[in-house]
């Protein structure tokens, strides 16, 4: 096994042509969205396949319907060390509006804030070029001191993730052999603070549904008929108030099958992190939590299942008034899942929830958007630990294991179809402004962030 300390110092004397690769990958307008940038995406692929092997890398742009994937594969300096898959995505967002760009989003530079505080702007500066970065030159780092990397190494760089990546998930039945791994490396996710890292162990799952009930066969004069006839706003109403209990418990049949108790060390963690409610909620004007009584919010948030009422609709909404009964209502409800949460029988569970409340003279009808299972990583698993001990060696304060309340697809993929767990550990901040003007990356952050990915591959590779 090797020392990373002159794999640090290596990263450290790198820095400023590590900055120089990074801007050369900024300065390529990889918009996914936008049709007129398809050969930027190309080009962004090609770029990196062309400085991967540089590095020594097998690396390859493979064609989709879409945008290019960027595969590569390095072998490691021992054949027992483990193999991951590395993942991240060089397509960016639209840089609309451009009138609110202090500078040309295409033309990454290094700024000064104040406060000894230096940010490199530019579009993808955080998502993802600066993430995925970080690890490519922790790869180049540890090559050029030892000539070798700690573990086997498969790169995966997607050109459609900014929109819905509908390539990816027949690329990963086509290739699952190729890429399978140990496990995956994603970085694509923030830090607690400047100063705490944060591994991201627990992504909570998606039911979405959308409810139609209707009634009469056409809208009524509630004059006419109101008192007499079925309103389907009030049916659906009341549908949707009876999902909670007092409790803010949900209640529906066998929601909760699957949904364990928070470790109590786990919850004692968060609890360190001086997040209240009051602090949470007061960022968008509100102080008092809502869902399960006697939870904080970050357990509320990364912990806990959900049941929410998205959207709601029905009768007359325009200017003015009109006195009517409406023969239709609509709503879209999102469940946030955790822990082994079915999303199928979640989904059927609402149903019939919903059908024993329909009159008999009334009728619903339901279209699903979307389910996906909760992601877990095992809060006691070793190379959670490992890479928690690394992060917790370079930055000022230790790392701190949190959930995230949202999904991120890919992982969810990896875990479905290639049969592996995965490692998020990102070094962005809420601050960063991605998918808005003036997108950031913290200096610190890309430097400190390549250090990291050192000392994490040394830690796995023991």
């Amino acid at each position: 096994m090797t020392d990373a300390m002159p794999v640090l110092s290596r990263a450290d004397q790198n820095l400023p042509s590590s900055l120089d690769k990074l801007f050369e990958l900024l300065r390529i307008k990889s918009i996914s969205t936008d049709p007129a940038f398809k050969a930027e995406c190309r080009k962004a692929a090609e770029w990196l396949v062309s400085y991967l092997k540089t590095l020594g890398f097998e690396a390859s742009v493979r064609d989709t319907p879409g945008h290019p994937m960027v595969v590569a594969h390095h072998a490691a300096a021992r054949a027992d060390a483990p193999h991951v898959l590395f993942y991240g995505h060089y397509d960016v967002q639209p840089v609309d509006p451009i009138e609110l760009w202090e500078n040309d989003p295409f033309e990454p530079a290094i700024k000064d804030i104040g406060n000894g505080r230096k940010v490199l702007t530019g579009r993808g500066t955080s998502d993802d070029k600066g993430q995925l970065m970080t690890f490519v030159e922790a790869c180049r780092a540890y090559k050029e001191v030892n000539g070798a990397l700690p573990c086997r190494i498969t790169i995966l760089f997607e050109g459609e993730e900014e929109s819905g990546s509908p390539s990816l998930k027949p690329f990963l039945e086509a290739n699952a052999a190729e890429l399978r791994a140990d496990y995956a490396l994603v970085c694509d996710t923030g830090m607690w603070d400047r100063d705490t890292p944060a591994i991201a162990a627990a992504l909570r799952g998606l039911v979405g549904e959308e409810v139609v009930v209707t009634a009469a066969d056409r809208d009524l004069h509630s004059g006419l008929f109101g008192g007499a006839a079925a309103n389907p706003i009030h049916i659906l109403t009341a549908i949707l108030a009876g999902l909670h209990d007092e409790t803010g418990r949900i209640t529906l049949e066998g929601f909760y099958s699957g949904v364990e108790e928070t470790p109590a060390n786990l919850k004692a963690s968060w609890e360190t992190l001086g997040k209240t409610a009051e602090t949470f909620l007061g960022e968008v004007g509100l102080s008092i939590p809502s869902g399960e009584k006697g939870r904080s919010v970050l357990e509320l948030t990364w912990a806990r299942p959900t049941a929410e009422v998205n959207g709601i609709w029905g009768g007359y909404t325009g200017e003015g008034f009109k006195t009517v009964i409406a023969a239709k209502a609509s709503a879209k409800v999102s469940f946030r899942l955790v822990g082994s949460q079915d999303p199928d029988a979640i989904r059927e569970s609402f149903r019939a929830y919903v059908r024993s409340k329909i009159p008999a003279d009334c009728s619903v009808e339901f279209h699903p958007h979307g389910g996906s299972p909760a992601i877990h990583l095992s809060y006691d698993s070793p190379v959670l630990t490992k890479a928690k001990n690394a992060l917790s060696d370079e930055w000022p304060k230790p790392a701190v294991v949190i959930g995230m309340g949202g999904s991120i697809p890919i992982v969810g993929d990896f875990q479905k179809m290639l049969g592996m767990e995965s490692l998020l550990v990102g070094f962005g901040l809420s601050d960063d402004r991605i998918h808005s003007p003036n997108e950031k990356y913290e200096l610190v952050s890309y430097h400190k962030g390549i250090r990291s990915w050192i000392r994490i591959l040394e830690a796995l590779a023991k």
